[in-house]
């Protein structure tokens, strides 16, 4: 039997025999007890995954629905896009495709969003809502967090949008003690899920910020979101093929335990870091603010990107990522998110030792 194409890209990612197993469960109906008792069974759990009081909602879209929705529900004034990378860049475009004044702070690819850049252009007063992508996966660079939530806290009229998309899991990301407004992620990311799918929490300003807002459209109105979850229910139809896939995941990620799996994503990202440097290689994100679930390579050496993850396709069955957008073929990106361990991430790299000799 041919062996598949395992996937070590920044997303999606590899998902468990196990998790496509709960994620092919015969089918239930979406308005009755048995799915009210699914989404009451997992929420606990995903309130302990975002640290927070707040309910966490379901959302059948991929994470960039939720990113549009909170858009809409949110901004008011003005919007100031925290600007970094591919992902992050691309939130200024949908911000004013909602009819929004937005504006950007934007740094260089490969460098991280500063604080005091920040608080300079917050105390304007112009914005009412800063858009973050906590670790953006383009360039590998994660954002310094607390700090930027400690700028934000000395205005207390402005909300923070938070994209976890490929943090959230791997990573402590206590959404209430921070004071974020609202914190999303995918499915198909350190979650290792199938993608598809997105999950988000609301605080209490950010339900009052909507509740003033005429054009939340029905969707993804956080209110209506608040009103469905209160009785187990999602707005519209939900996958549910997804929420029995992330019912396992999450008896998987408890059973491990949050620090166990915090303490996993940090060694197999130094396994990458110690060989990133060994074969010469360069980092694209700066010193001190490089992800810890993916690694963003600079191909400072000069070789075929393209042609060496071909070989490591055909030879080794490896899926790697020749990097994205402006970066295609000038970094490549190696993943290390998910249900990744010491030992499959070492293979990965000895396969690429292998391709690269």
């Amino acid at each position: 039997m041919q062996p598949h194409d395992k996937l070590f890209t920044p997303g999606p990612v590899e998902v468990s025999a196990k998790t496509m197993a709960a994620f092919s469960r015969p089918m239930i109906g979406h308005r009755g007890g048995a799915f009210k008792n699914l989404y009451r069974d997992i929420h606990p759990r995903l309130q302990a995954l975002f640290y927070t009081g707040q309910p966490v909602f379901l959302s059948t879209t991929s994470a960039w629905g939720v990113m549009e929705g909170s858009i809409r529900n949110l901004a008011g004034r003005s919007v100031l896009c925290c600007m970094c990378g591919a992902f992050s860049d691309k939130w200024l475009d949908v911000a004013r495709r909602c009819g929004k004044d937005a504006e950007p702070l934007q740094v260089e690819w490969g460098k991280h969003i500063y604080p005091k850049e920040l608080d300079r252009a917050l105390a304007s007063g112009k914005f009412d809502t800063v858009t973050l992508i906590h670790n953006e996966t383009s360039t590998g660079v994660m954002n310094p967090l607390p700090e930027i939530c400690c700028t934000l806290a000395k205005y207390p009229d402005v909300v923070l949008i938070l994209d976890t998309v490929s943090s959230f899991s791997a990573m402590k990301i206590d959404m209430d003690a921070l004071g974020i407004d609202v914190m999303l992620t995918g499915s198909q990311k350190a979650l290792a899920l199938p993608p598809g799918f997105s999950l988000f929490s609301v605080s209490e300003k950010a339900f009052s910020r909507a509740e003033k807002q005429k054009d939340r459209g029905y969707y993804l109105d956080f209110l209506e979101f608040k009103k469905q979850q209160e009785g187990w229910m999602t707005p519209t139809t939900p996958s549910i093929g997804h929420i029995f896939a992330l019912q396992s995941k999450l008896e998987d990620i408890f059973e491990e335990g949050l620090d166990a799996r915090y303490n996993r994503h940090q060694r197999t990202n130094a396994l990458v870091h110690d060989w990133v440097q060994n074969a010469g290689f360069d980092f694209f994100a700066e010193e001190n603010f490089r992800s810890k679930t993916l690694t963003c390579v600079a191909n400072n050496k000069n070789i075929d990107v393209l042609a060496m993850a071909k070989a490591l396709r055909e030879k080794h069955h490896l899926v790697i990522d020749p990097g994205y957008g402006k970066r295609r073929g000038k970094t490549f990106r190696l993943s290390n998110m998910g249900d990744e361990t010491e030992e499959t991430v070492s293979h990965l790299l000895a396969c690429l030792d292998d391709v690269l000799r």
